[in-house]
């Protein structure tokens, strides 16, 4: 396995539960400066492949590689602290806080006395979120409530929270799921500013649509093992449409 630019990489992963084969096999690596878009049917494998990127699962069998170096995550904060964070669909902020203090929450700057500095985290918060993430309403300020975003403008201030905290893979987990058309180009647009930062970025999500106009890669999940990957300049959209609908029909990808 070449790991010379690999972010990330799983190799020979299994994960069973009870005795059944959740994953059968994983080779896998995340490139840097690439998104790449895990599909496939529920029950596929995709959540149990990011929980073992994480920390969450330990594998039953295999290796897991970050920035070429073996590593055994037993936690979250294992990922985090080795620059692997997760976005989740339910987006984990608190909305009745400031975007401030959700963008810090749990990680929040003291001074050298140890207390909360709170003037460098609004600062800071305010360079984040116009500079790298490119909110530019004047109606959204650090000290405006979460409750009171849409639901793409949420998903921008998870993804800068990210950001903030160095992460070099950062994974999206169902991130379009519930929105609009306009929230949904506007995490896309989120999504492109991460390659554009050079980090990379894991997409899963149902809707082909919106996983071709971002992904780099196409990793094509079925039943436990990786059926297929595909860059973007080896298939076309509708040619992935038509793979994924083969698979779910018959169980294998014909060729197109």
């Amino acid at each position: 396995m070449d790991l010379s630019n690999s972010l990330l990489s799983l190799e020979n992963i299994h994960m069973s539960f009870r005795r059944v084969d959740v994953l059968k096999g994983i080779d896998l690596t995340i490139n840097r400066g690439e998104v790449v878009a895990l599909v496939g049917d529920n029950g596929a494998g995709k959540s149990t492949i990011i929980k073992v990127m994480t920390g969450v699962h330990h594998p039953t069998k295999g290796k897991v590689y970050i920035k070429g170096e073996h590593v055994n995550m037993r936690s979250v904060q294992d990922s985090r602290t080795r620059g692997v964070e997760t976005v989740y669909q339910e987006r984990a902020l608190a909305d009745q806080q400031e975007i401030w203090r959700n963008v810090f929450a749990g990680r929040e700057i003291r001074n050298r006395l140890g207390f909360m500095d709170v003037k460098r985290q609004r600062a800071e918060a305010a360079q984040l979120l116009r500079e790298r993430m490119g909110f530019t309403s004047r109606a959204i300020t650090t000290d405006s409530e979460v409750a009171g975003l849409s639901g793409g403008e949420k998903q921008g201030v998870a993804i800068a929270r990210a950001l903030f905290f160095e992460a070099d893979l950062i994974i999206l987990d169902e991130p379009t799921m519930g929105l609009s058309l306009k929230e949904t180009d506007k995490v896309l647009k989120f999504v492109r500013n991460i390659r554009e930062q050079g980090k990379s970025a894991i997409l899963i999500d149902h809707n082909i649509l919106h996983v071709y106009s971002v992904a780099d890669r196409f990793v094509i999940l079925d039943r436990g093992k990786i059926a297929g990957q595909f860059t973007k300049d080896q298939i076309s959209r509708e040619q992935l449409i038509d793979i994924m609908v083969d698979l779910h029909q018959t169980g294998q990808i014909k060729t197109h």
